[in-house]
């Protein structure tokens, strides 16, 4: 027996003349059209005016590290500072704000590509010369400890305290010591400002067992997203021998819970300068390690991993962020005969743009880097910027893109990613490469898993919006303005 539903009156729907009434019934979308919310005469439902708002579909972010986001906003942010000096006396006035306190101190967000002066352990020691200090960077890829922070966590031989890569990870995994109640309240909250912004799902690729951690949340209740979660390779035999399969969706969670894809990082970061490149990075000598960057992961490894992934079931998921790094991904793909993805593709080589079609691999984008990374780019990608963050380039080629903001590198808000693919500004600079933005509809389509509007029959996943993303100023999409979001026919959030 159907349920009374929903009707959500006085909508505007894309593809559909004048208002209309949206009705949801049992989950799905069963009926839009004026006066549709009329035809169960007979039944009780609850009625809720939009008063002439628009309804889409419900957005996904489709890359995110959930743990990191919800700690991000815990920690001392560093994203504004333009030197390790005054990194270091963000950190020294912290400090002086928690006398007596214990404990590893942690700061986030630094970004030191275009800095004056350099990291230094010394810097550090000089401003917190007994407690442990981590400070990691914007980007993810490295970290930079004090001397007390270098000795606790094994790396005391460290000359300049600034670990890249996966002694980053290591450390970060190791800072993340937060009780399961707290980071659990935590990512809740996190969820919850999500779903304000019309989020109804996550790819969530935090570099752990997510599975137990995900079914334990969604048991004590979460219910404010969807989340798909993603299997690193110090976890996939562990994946294989539960049978898990990308796309399954496990019970016990509601139905909010499926298996993601399988994560491999094959090079690091533009900002940390190991994003691993057909050419050298300026101010690097000879051909020694790192200066073409790194490749983390050799192309015959890759392909065993990605081939033992594909056949068990899981979907490879390939970060690859320079221009070798994505072509060798690309190789990969080809020499499997699988799809998936290639997680940032920031450079890419002309020649490849195409490939992404020819053997469907989807480019995952998070063009709120390209914001971020523009200046920093036109230093270490110097002549290149042209094929860096190629959206336009990726679609024309045919590819399929989808969008996402790798919080916390970026804000888990597809307002702000969108608006950066499609403007390719921020905060009032002329345009970067205005010739790679994408129209509206194709952003709205890769935040919303291929939709662009809504249809009867569809799974209730929507937002309400206060203005028409396909229509107005591309200027305007960060403050749109988000009146309600219905995860499966419920809310998720309302102000209406």
């Amino acid at each position: 027996m159907s349920s009374p539903g929903i009707v959500l009156a006085n909508a505007r729907v894309h593809g559909v003349d004048g208002a209309v009434d949206v009705v949801v019934r049992d989950g799905r979308i069963a009926a839009i059209g004026a006066g549709a919310g009329d035809a169960g005469a007979g039944a009780v439902q609850e009625r809720v005016d939009l008063g002439g708002r628009h309804v889409i579909p419900g957005l996904w972010d489709n890359h995110v590290h959930m743990n990191q986001w919800a700690l991000s906003s815990q920690r001392l942010e560093l994203g504004a500072a333009a030197s390790a000096l005054e990194v270091a006396q963000a950190v020294a006035e912290r400090l002086r704000d928690e006398p007596g306190a214990r404990g590893t101190f942690v700061g986030y967000g630094f970004r030191d590509g275009l800095w004056p002066d350099a990291p230094s352990r010394q810097l550090l020691d000089a401003v917190a010369p007994d407690r442990p200090v981590v400070l990691v960077s914007g980007d993810l890829h490295s970290c930079w400890l004090n001397s007390s922070a270098l000795a606790l966590y094994g790396h005391g031989d460290s000359e300049s305290g600034l670990l890249r890569e996966e002694a980053c990870f290591a450390v970060v995994r190791s800072i993340d010591t937060v009780d399961d109640e707290t980071m659990d309240a935590w990512v809740s909250a996190a969820a919850h400002r999500a779903a304000a912004r019309g989020v109804v799902g996550v790819v969530d690729l935090e570099m752990t067992w997510n599975l137990d951690v995900w079914h334990r949340r969604m048991s004590r209740g979460f219910d404010a997203l969807r989340v798909e979660f993603g299997v690193y390779p110090q976890h996939l035999q562990r994946a294989i021998d539960l049978g898990l399969r990308s796309g399954e969706v496990l019970g016990g969670t509601g139905g909010l819970l499926t298996v993601g894809p399988f994560k491999v990082i094959t090079d690091g970061s533009l900002n940390t300068r190991t994003a691993y490149c057909f050419d050298p990075y300026p101010g690097f000598d000879g051909e020694g390690e790192g200066v073409r960057g790194l490749l983390t992961v050799p192309p015959d490894e890759l392909v065993s991993l990605m081939r033992a992934a594909w056949h068990a079931g899981l979907t490879p998921a390939v970060h690859a962020i320079g221009d070798h790094a994505n072509r060798l991904a690309l190789d990969a793909f080809e020499k499997i005969g699988c799809r998936g993805s290639i997680e940032h593709a920031q450079l890419l080589g002309l020649s490849d743009l195409a490939r992404f079609a020819e053997l469907g691999v989807v480019a995952s984008v998070q063009p709120e880097h390209a914001m971020d990374d523009r200046d920093v780019a036109e230093v270490y990608w110097a002549g290149r910027t042209d094929r860096a963050f190629a959206l336009r380039g990726l679609v024309e080629a045919g590819a399929t893109i989808a969008l996402g903001s790798d919080a916390p590198v970026a804000p888990l808000d597809p307002w702000t990613t969108m608006a950066a693919a499609v403007e390719r500004d921020r905060g009032g600079r002329a345009p970067w490469h205005p010739e790679q933005a994408i129209d509206a509809r194709t952003a709205l389509a890769a935040s919303a898993r291929g939709r662009s509007t809504i249809a009867v029959g569809e799974v209730a996943d929507l937002a309400v919006t206060d203005r028409d993303p396909l229509a107005v100023n591309p200027s305007s999409l960060r403050e749109t303005e988000i009146a309600a979001t219905m995860l499966e026919g419920r809310f998720t959030y309302s102000a209406l």
